[in-house]
This record gives C-alpha cells, structure tokens and sequence, in this order.
C-alpha cells in the first residue's frame, strides 16, 4: 500500500516556567509571545476533520511509532512528490 509523505505546519501547544514559584512579570511578557510553529515530515497513516497521524518510517507488516496532530493545530499540509511514479533499485 502506499502512503502520501506530507509535510505538516502546525501550531503547537506550549508550558512554560519551573516548578515552584515563577515571577510573574517575566510570566505575563513570555505569555505575550506567539506559540512556536513546528513542521513534521511523515506518511499519512490516516487523516479526518479531528486529527491527522503521521509515521515516518513504514514497512509491509511494521512502522515507527505515530504522532498525530489536530486538524486546529494545523496551518498547512504539502503533499511531498505529488504524483511522482514509484521508484524501485535491486542492490545485489
């Protein structure tokens, strides 16, 4: 079977400070920063409204463990090699 390689750029949820007591100056002005926009590179495992679940390694019968997303944590998805024809090298 075959899995579209995406490119996920999401907006990730953030905590921050140390256990214990925080100044909440220097909370309130890290609270004004914007949350950090990551991007994950993997195969599509499944997609619906609720969340999108990536892989980046997978095989006939096994996978790298999964990291999902949520659709409102996403800003964009790029299908990577839209298209292109399957390509098979024999080494030996």
């Amino acid at each position: 079977m075959e899995y579209k390689l995406v490119e996920v750029v999401w907006v990730d949820a953030e905590e921050h400070g140390e256990i214990g007591w925080n100044s909440l100056k220097s909370m309130k002005a890290y609270a004004k920063k914007p949350c950090p926009v990551m991007r994950s590179i993997g195969y599509v495992l499944h997609q619906s409204k609720e969340h999108i679940a990536l892989a980046s390694t997978v095989g006939k019968t096994d996978c790298s463990s999964i990291e999902k997303i949520p659709a409102e944590f996403i800003k964009s998805i790029t299908e990577l090699f839209p298209g292109q024809p399957k390509k098979e090298t024999k080494k030996g």
